[in-house]
């Protein structure tokens, strides 16, 4: 019996593997070859080799149940194919014992993804965000392409015709349109660019250089030999609210339970609690403006209630789907072993293809769950949990029929 159970795991463990390099090569193609042309723009392998790391935790949610699934039909309809099924049948060996060590893997990938799924990728998702929002002028200089509006830098509008043979800190035919300053918007054109950094501030050498206005005091356009415009803090790293991708478990348990606590507060003090706050910005617990100016204090209750609502809904949705999509490991592999032994000579193809069929419903089934997260009284965190039921409830009426 031990020798059969490390012979089908070895089988299983290694279609697994080359699967999962597979799967894991295909979902990531389309980020390799933006990444390549990134590279040839001028990116730093430093930051090519960040954006690769980053990447690979988000795409383990679903190469790793996918290569299960794979792998289970693939071994098992090949020990069915075989025969090997039905000497083990007529030799009196327990089926269900030979496939406990998958099934056993498949567990421990489940709690494998769940920890990635609630540790790495959150952070994964941070740094992502982080690493866009922190680029420097080097960086995004080369980046830079001739022939469309550049919006890269906040505050200002960047256009240029075509960049030096030899340097790209040097453009020609730019022209920009600076709003750093809301009261004095400027439209600047020039023949030629010399890009600098100082700092946080881009500073822009210009020659052959039109401005209009001029500035806030001097209306009117001015056409001048040379000129230095420098734009303070277009390189300042970007602040933005935390949203739920961002949570790990601590920290989402812990912001449920806050979000909970709102809704339960906004409820039981109605409308009259708002009286006080009439006029004011009234923010939502993820900090996004809920009812700025509401007209009555009935008004805003209920678009505060709302917003809370929504956001713990949120919040609930996207803990819950770390889960369920950590559990499509163990209802896969359930899945795809009876309807690899249940695949015949020749009928392996079509093995697989009810279990991709399975697959997709699963996955259909769980993104629209999740788009239900914006309606609260959809209860989509508990809808969230349909495709794993259901999948379970297949995997047990297959196995019953088929081991």
């Amino acid at each position: 019996m031990d020798t059969l159970r490390k012979y089908v795991f070895s089988s299983f463990l290694t279609a697994f593997l080359l699967s999962f390099l597979v799967l894991t090569f295909v979902l990531t193609i389309g980020l390799l070859v933006q990444i390549v042309g990134l590279m040839l723009r001028g990116l730093p392998i430093s930051q090519v080799i960040r954006f690769i790391c980053i990447g690979f935790p988000e795409t383990m949610q679903w190469t790793v149940p996918l290569s299960l699934l794979a792998s289970s039909v693939l071994v098992f309809s090949r020990l069915s194919a075989d025969s090997e099924i039905a000497a083990m049948r007529a030799c009196g060996v327990n089926i269900v014992r030979v496939a406990m060590p998958p099934v056993l893997f498949a567990v421990f990938c489940t709690a494998l993804c769940a920890w990635v799924n609630f540790e790495i990728v959150p952070r994964a998702h941070t740094m992502r965000r982080q690493l866009k929002s922190s680029v420097n002028v080097e960086t995004a200089v080369n980046l830079l392409e001739p022939g469309r509006m550049i919006t890269d830098f906040p505050g200002v509008k960047l256009y240029f015709e075509k960049k030096d043979d030899e340097s790209s800190r040097i453009l020609y035919g730019a022209s920009a349109y600076e709003t750093t300053d809301p009261k004095c918007p400027r439209y600047i054109s020039a023949s030629k660019v010399q890009v600098f950094q100082d700092g946080a501030d881009v500073q822009l050498d210009m020659y052959g250089v039109t401005i209009s206005p001029i500035d806030e005091k001097t209306p009117g356009t001015a056409r001048i030999g040379r000129f230095s415009q420098t734009f303070t803090n277009v390189l300042k790293t970007t602040k933005y609210f935390l949203r739920e991708k961002d949570f790990r478990f601590r920290d989402i348990i812990e912001r449920i339970g806050k979000a909970d606590a709102d809704v339960a507060k906004t409820e039981a003090e109605g409308p009259a609690a708002f009286k006080k706050i009439i006029g004011k910005e009234i923010v939502d617990g993820s900090g996004a403006a809920a009812a700025p100016d509401a007209p009555d204090a009935e008004e805003a209750w209920r678009k505060t209630l709302k917003a809370q609502k929504k956001w713990a809904s949120e919040l609930k949705v996207e803990f819950m789907k770390r889960i369920v999509a950590a559990t499509a490991s163990l209802c896969f592999v359930l899945i795809g072993i009876p309807l690899g032994i249940k695949s015949q000579r020749k009928e392996s193809s079509a093995g697989m293809g009810l279990a991709l069929l399975v697959a997709l419903g699963f996955y259909l089934s769980l993104i629209l769950a999740t788009s239900m997260g914006k309606y609260p009284a959809a209860h989509a965190h508990w809808l969230i949990w349909i495709p794993p039921a259901a999948g379970m409830y297949l995997a047990f009426r297959l196995i019953r029929r088929h081991l």
